[in-house]
């Protein structure tokens, strides 16, 4: 094994012009999310695979949202199970808005100071291209490992993966493996093994709007909407205890998260978090608004149930008659429980390659490795520092890069160099 491990890192080494290169043209498909058309990157995954001989298939439901899976067979002999791991990435991006300046264009996939730069770059091309450069490396050594080894690229994780991981993993059960290894931004200081839940509502408020000038005829939407937020802002308040049996571990988890992500991340992880992300409302300065929308992303923390969650967000909005709730997305808090041979082959190749043990945490955003948890199977994540994440100049620094690739290679390989 210890042979093959130092042919991969050489070879990873030897590619470190052409990974940096195939992130950069990965940045320069732009695939903003909305819309969410995910074509141009998936054209250019498709040409990568088809210069390395590599099978695969389109799976979608709309054309707009391809998505790729490719599954290869080891063949090195044995006797009894062997493992099948699953490699997951997605293409899909946050939008960049309107008249945003950036340093390198968000599209340009710039190479500068260190850096592959674009919109994309940490979340999350650059753990997607560890995802298909690991599976391409082991793809060459099927000699050297026994089971199974599926890539899956996929659209729609900006939105919750219905059209993407979710539809592959609810109509092709074969592809799921018995474990997942997923690159979304993680801080190369820690491994995730679970992540908060959320709950995002629509809240439309509607009044009959009048004259500015006339506020005795009616209430303003756009007031009502102020005081409603102030007044959700009180979830955050929420006491919430982690499961008994995991407490001290969930505790470590947060503690680590506050040393690593910066002071106040770990009482994040412990909390609910309420954000509003988008408010809409008004038609013009001297008119009265008829009405206002808001569409509202709360953060559950393990332990507390996404039901419970909502049923405390409408006796908030409750207090306002003219507002109307619609549940947009949901996605119960998830980890992994027991111990697993895939987090601790992650850990060590994390510590080997970084010289620093990492931190088992929980994550504080949702990536597609959820859904493979709500099917109780294990999901693990590592990927480059969210620093810059979905901001203005993101960028990756190329260091991470190959410190990705190189885990992501090593980990797959030992995981399926052993007998289950």
């Amino acid at each position: 094994m210890a042979a093959v491990r130092d042919e991969l890192l050489a070879g990873i080494e030897r590619d470190r012009e052409r990974l940096i290169g195939f992130l950069s043209g990965f940045l320069q498909a732009q695939t903003p999310n909305p819309p969410g058309d995910t074509r141009p990157a998936y054209a250019y995954v498709r040409a990568l695979l088809d210069r390395e001989g590599i099978a695969y298939e389109t799976v979608l439901v709309e054309a707009e949202l391809p998505n790729i899976v490719a599954t290869i067979e080891g063949a090195a002999p044995g006797t009894g199970p062997a493992h099948h791991l699953a490699l997951n990435g997605h293409m899909d991006v946050f939008p960049v808005p309107m008249g945003e300046a950036w340093t390198h264009g968000p599209w340009s996939g710039d190479v500068a100071e260190g850096r592959v730069w674009g919109r994309g770059a940490v979340d999350m091309k650059a753990g997607t291209t560890a995802s298909i450069f690991a599976f391409l490396y082991l793809s060459r050594i099927r000699h050297a490992w026994r089971g199974r080894l599926t890539l899956t690229v996929v659209s729609d994780e900006e939105t919750m993966g219905s059209k993407g991981a979710k539809l592959i993993l609810d109509t092709r059960p074969e592809l799921r493996g018995d474990c997942l290894l997923n690159g979304e931004p993680s801080a190369l200081g820690t491994v995730r093994y679970g992540e908060k839940g959320l709950l995002w509502l629509e809240v439309e408020i509607t009044t009959s709007g009048g004259h500015g000038g006339y506020p005795h005829l009616s209430k303003s939407a756009t007031k009502i909407a102020a005081s409603l937020i102030r007044d959700l802002e009180s979830l955050t308040e929420i006491a919430v205890e982690p499961p008994a049996a995991h407490a001290d571990r969930l505790r470590r988890s947060y503690a680590a998260t506050d040393r690593i992500l910066g002071e106040g991340a770990g009482k994040v992880a412990a909390s609910v978090v309420v954000n509003i992300g988008t408010i809409t409302g008004g038609t013009k300065v001297n008119v009265i608004p008829a009405r206002c929308t808001l569409e509202v992303d709360l953060r559950a923390p393990i332990g507390l149930p996404i039901d419970m969650l909502k049923a405390r967000a409408l006796e908030v909005v409750a207090r306002f008659p003219e507002a109307r709730v619609t549940e947009i997305v949901r996605s119960e808090p998830n980890f992994y429980p027991d111990p697993h041979p895939m987090l601790d082959i992650v850990c060590k190749n994390v510590e080997a390659v970084t010289g620093e043990a990492p931190a088992q945490i929980i994550g504080l955003g949702a990536t597609d490795a959820r859904l493979w948890r709500h099917r109780g199977l294990p999901a693990f994540v590592f990927g480059p520092s969210p620093a810059g994440m979905g901001g203005r100049n993101e960028a990756v620094l190329i260091e991470e890069l190959m410190t990705i690739v190189k885990v992501h290679t090593l980990s797959a390989y030992d995981y399926l160099a052993v007998q289950k």
